[in-house]
């Protein structure tokens, strides 16, 4: 059963390009990764502040790795300045 993840993120006033480029630099190293089925980041067209990254994962076993990646934890220290709100993260299976 794989994972399906969506992670919220809204940025701080004046931050909305960086925070869309950092994002967008997480797709391909997120795709290299064993475990990672899709990494997709996506601007809300009524709202660029609020962004969502839609992924699916082979297992939880493999989102935790990829926490864990170096690609993911510089953009993880780069969106601590520039984000309005903390990063909301969801996580759903197919029933």
């Amino acid at each position: 059963m794989t994972l399906h993840v969506i992670a919220e993120l809204r940025a701080a006033a004046g931050h909305e390009d960086r925070l869309r480029t950092g994002l967008e630099a997480m797709i391909e190293p997120s795709l290299a990764e064993a475990g990672c089925i899709s990494y997709q980041p996506f601007t809300n067209p009524n709202d660029p502040a609020h962004m969502v990254v839609v992924e699916e994962w082979v297992d939880a076993d493999a989102l935790e790795k990829h926490f864990a990646t170096e690609h993911f934890q510089h953009v993880a220290g780069v969106m601590e300045g520039i984000l309005a709100e903390p990063m909301i993260i969801k996580r759903l299976v197919a029933e």
